[in-house]
């Protein structure tokens, strides 16, 4: 795949990119509003969790309609198609080897779809919260 950017555009754009999303600042607020404490973004961890509680082997997947190809929502852009076709399905591919990967490692992974925290948050609060209990009380097995 070709690169349409010069290094120093690349660079830059790059640089524009957050780390977390508004999404996730949503959901990591009402979380920690309610005494849970994670660790957010945790780059020592396979494909960059955006909550992970490590002591209870467990990690959590804010994932975009669009970037991670939901089923509901996800759609290739018709403007350059082939490019977007390879980059959306390298990321689906990605999605699926980092859930193998914590399966693989007994760790406990979540993924929330962009779609459920818009269209209800408190029932994508109260998953999370029966989650991250099963996880504590399950220590070291596999929950998920």
């Amino acid at each position: 795949m070709v690169d349409n950017l010069t290094a120093e555009q690349r660079r830059k754009n790059m640089q524009a990119i957050k780390s977390q999303s508004k999404l996730e600042a949503i959901v990591t607020k009402k979380l920690w509003n309610k005494g849970i404490r994670f660790r957010r973004n945790v780059k020592d961890l396979k494909g960059k969790p955006d909550i992970a509680i490590k002591k209870y082997k467990l990690v959590i997947f804010i994932d975009s309609c669009f970037w991670h190809m939901c089923p509901i929502h996800g759609n290739i852009p018709k403007s350059n198609e082939t490019y977007w076709k390879e980059k959306l399905s390298r990321n689906q591919k990605r999605d699926t080897e980092v859930t193998k990967y914590y399966h693989e490692k007994s760790w406990k992974i979540k993924r929330i779809w962009e779609h459920e925290v818009k269209n209800d948050l408190e029932k994508v609060i109260i998953e999370l919260e029966k989650f991250i209990k099963e996880a504590k009380t399950n220590k070291g097995k596999s929950v998920n």
